[in-house]
């Protein structure tokens, strides 16, 4: 099977004509809400959740390989554009402003982490050169996904409004599981509604296309990643 590189969004969605995928879901309430110390703003909540969301099932499930472009790591708000006759020869934004996710009061650094920590864990378990992720599960009504790869169990709820206490998924591996990442932590712009400290058990019954089953809280816009172990 030919590799494939996955990518959420790419160079040219970053040039002039264009927005990236931050710039798209939060426009310009970037520019008065993405301050720590800022009235809470619905739409920036729900662009910092939806963007960490869109980057790790791109990155999980695309492809042997996941390519970013400079800056939308960490949702650079504005687009790139080169000195022409078009914009009058300007270097305006023929720029990274860099120092917006190095400023702690800025929201940035929230999709930074996210991005940090989603490399981190990859480097540790390896999905990217695992066999292609298996989708055991599909809910079009809880607009939640489930995954499996490089034995890990990937939950996501892309719902708007709907968190799911006890909610069933289907586990190939049984055994006891614990939360290796969750995009609902406050180090990722979160609510912190999950504890990520509490073992998950699976029971030897049948569910979805496994023969064992695990009940999950999963709240709305929040990714999970699950690894076996020992706790």
């Amino acid at each position: 099977m030919e590799k494939t590189v996955a990518y959420s969004e790419s160079h040219d969605q970053a040039l002039v004509g264009d927005k990236t995928i931050a710039f798209w879901l939060m426009d310009k309430e970037m520019y008065t809400h993405m301050s720590v110390t800022s009235s809470n703003s619905s739409i920036i909540n729900r662009g910092i959740a939806l963007h960490n969301l869109i980057t790790l099932i791109t990155h999980a499930l695309g492809g042997e390989a996941y390519l970013n472009f400079i800056g939308n790591e960490f949702g650079h708000p504005e687009w790139l554009d080169f000195p022409r006759a078009g914009n009058g020869d300007s270097y305006h934004y023929a720029r990274r402003q860099w120092n917006l996710v190095d400023d702690d009061l800025l929201k940035y650094k929230f999709m930074n982490n996210w991005d940090r920590a989603v490399n981190t864990l990859e480097e540790k378990y390896g999905w990217l050169h695992a066999h292609p992720a298996y989708i055991s599960w599909k809910h079009e009504d809880d607009k939640v996904i489930v995954f499996d790869r490089a034995d890990l169990i990937f939950v996501f709820n892309f719902h708007t409004e709907k968190s799911f206490p006890d909610y069933t998924i289907g586990v190939k591996n049984p055994g006891t599981y614990k939360i290796l990442l969750c995009s609902d932590s406050k180090d990722f712009g979160g609510e912190e509604r999950v504890d990520t400290s509490v073992p998950h058990f699976t029971k030897p019954e049948s569910y979805s296309a496994y023969s064992n089953r695990m009940m999950i809280y999963i709240p709305c816009r929040t990714a999970i990643i699950y690894g076996r172990g020992t706790v």
